[in-house]
């Protein structure tokens, strides 16, 4: 699956910077080492949908239209403080921050499982407490040991212990729910300051499918002039994926910034569009 995801984004960079010049499927196909039908077959096992029609979805103008179509949506999701219909099949998310007591402990008496999971957009760290999931990252290879040391520097005092069956079970209700039915939301412990838990709750009011440019949030939270702040709460994100900060454009429509990547980004908020749009049809 890593390797599957590694083509993936290698051949999303590649029509990315080609864009203007019309990439043929043989040419794409040439630059992850497959046969055009092989491509073909893996792009579509990914998006849903051809190479060509995944690119169409990650123009500037795209996004532009994305970014007016979802206002609508968005201002109702954050009338009702919910999180929207297509947030990763209904499942809810619950979060809960970590107290001021518990920050100056260091994690004192937490026990925190941890593992790294294959997913389809790479391998991912995750680390969980009894009260939720406190970390989820995209890492690449040999970034192991740097995940481990964030998550100790974080929880310095916490008993920290690699546990894979734990983890695992998850990783398959995040990226895989349709294989967990359960109606039991996911829980989230997140450790930061005020105005960050602000954004970070915001962020999660952004439905499957849509965007929000970083203006937008900040007018959302009261902040309305604090667009970089809202972007530098953003990027210390430290719940990828689930707290979707992929989802945040820049306000001309184009990609932005991303912890994990931008091509990383751009595959998941693709393959987003693509199903939304399935969806809709």
């Amino acid at each position: 699956m890593s390797d599957d995801y590694q083509r993936i984004a290698t051949a999303i960079d590649f029509l990315k910077n080609s864009a203007l010049e019309q990439p043929s499927l043989d040419q794409a196909a040439k630059q992850v080492g497959l046969s055009p039908y092989h491509f073909q077959r893996l792009f579509r096992r990914f998006a849903g949908v051809s190479p060509k029609r995944f690119l169409q979805h990650l123009t500037s103008e795209y996004a532009k239209q994305l970014l007016q179509q979802s206002t609508p949506i968005l201002e109702t999701s954050f009338a009702v403080g919910l999180s929207g219909p297509g947030r990763l099949h209904d499942l809810l998310i619950n979060v809960e921050a970590v107290t001021p007591g518990e920050y100056r402990s260091g994690g004192m008496d937490l026990q925190i499982n941890y593992a790294i999971h294959p997913t389809l957009f790479g391998r991912c760290f995750i680390a969980i407490t009894d009260r939720g999931i406190c970390r989820l990252e995209f890492i690449d290879s040999g970034e192991e040991e740097i995940a481990i040391q964030r998550l100790q520097q974080t929880w310095p005092n916490a008993e920290i212990n690699k546990n894979e069956a734990v983890t695992g079970a998850i990783i398959q209700k995040i990226f895989n729910p349709a294989t967990v039915p359960t109606d039991k939301p996911l829980l989230l412990l997140l450790q930061g300051t005020n105005f960050q838990l602000k954004v970070w709750q915001s962020l999660l009011q952004i439905p499957e499918g849509c965007v929000a440019s970083y203006g937008y949030l900040a007018n959302k939270i009261g902040q309305a002039t604090a667009s970089r702040a809202v972007g530098t709460a953003i990027g210390n994100n430290p719940i990828s994926y689930l707290i979707p900060c992929h989802r945040v454009l820049r306000g001309d429509g184009e990609i932005g910034g991303y912890r994990w990547g931008i091509d990383r980004k751009l595959a998941i908020l693709g393959r987003e569009f693509c199903q939304s749009e399935t969806l809709k049809s």
